[in-house]
């Protein structure tokens, strides 16, 4: 029986690079919409709680949860750039181990799990936010548009996330 000894570089240098790019697609938009989720969790129980003691904050309150769907909507969208960019790279006639669909494997997972990622952060920085949002305008209505701008800066995250990612997926061409 021969010792055969693999290391982290020769695992990551066979995987088929189309199989990375859909690993990739899949983290842009699994992530993405996990994040919505658990921002949606995290402010609409504290925005049914808080209601409880100020009606009136229901409707405008549900900024928040219009800004957590956003996260989701991101991931959507950058899966379906980079969907794009799979269909047309596997229309190519190439050799499927060329350092041309390497890179474009590697491209897309890079930018998949950057997009998942920051939307999964993006999506809990929202949901504490709007959290803290519901209950601060229960308990006084002119904080609400105080915190709504630091809701909104939050919610930045996830489009930097996006840019970051079209900039990682341009490069496998």
């Amino acid at each position: 029986m021969t010792d055969m000894v693999y290391g982290w570089g020769e695992v990551f240098a066979n995987q088929d690079p189309h199989s990375l790019a859909a690993v990739g697609i899949a983290f842009a938009l699994g992530l993405s919409v996990i994040g919505a989720a658990w921002g949606i969790l995290l402010t609409g129980a504290s925005l049914l709680g808080a209601a409880v003691r100020a009606p009136r904050i229901r409707s405008k309150n549900l900024i928040s949860i219009i800004f957590c769907e956003a996260v989701a909507i991101y991931g959507v969208i950058m899966a379906i750039i980079m969907v794009t960019k799979f269909q047309s790279q596997q229309e190519g006639d190439e050799e499927k181990m060329s350092v041309k669909n390497v890179a474009f494997g590697y491209s897309l997972f890079t930018a998949g799990l950057s997009v998942g990622l920051s939307n999964l952060f993006c999506g809990v920085c929202v949901g504490i936010t709007g959290s803290s949002c519901a209950m601060a305008d229960a308990n006084r209505e002119s904080l609400f548009v105080k915190i709504l701008i630091v809701e909104i800066f939050g919610s930045a995250l996830g489009l930097f996330g996006v840019i970051v990612g079209i900039i990682q997926s341009t490069t496998g061409k």
